[in-house]
């Protein structure tokens, strides 16, 4: 069984940074595209960022791009997100996902989740 977890969340001020980690067991990484996701309060789920299985390929919004970073280690199974300069409408749940498909920016591309971690931003 595929199973993600998400840490690294918390209360931050504005322009401060966080460095959410996602560790994945039951399979390994190097066959999985990875993604972040947020969903903040009374809004839809939303795409943030996702990277290809080898790395070489990285995928961002337009909300983010350009202060958020997201890598992989395959050899240690894990995911992060660099969150720099976060606003408070950075705030949000954020999930990680793991997909075994060549498309990366729609829920649906995501076969594996995580129970997500929890971001706030103070102005």
């Amino acid at each position: 069984q595929v199973r993600l977890v998400e840490s690294g969340g918390g209360l931050v001020q504005a322009g401060e940074s966080l460095n959410l980690s996602c560790v994945v067991s039951g399979r390994t990484l190097t066959s999985l595209a990875m993604g972040w996701f947020r969903q903040a309060p009374g809004k839809e789920r939303e795409f943030v960022a996702a990277i290809s299985w080898t790395g070489g390929r990285t995928y961002y919004s337009d909300s983010v791009k350009g202060r958020f970073t997201i890598s992989r280690d395959n050899d240690k199974n894990m995911a992060y997100l660099q969150m720099d300069s976060l606003k408070p409408e950075d705030t949000a749940d954020y999930y990680c996902a793991a997909s075994v498909r060549s498309t990366y920016r729609e829920e649906s591309d995501y076969n594996f989740w995580g129970q997500g971690t929890q971001v706030t931003v103070s102005s």
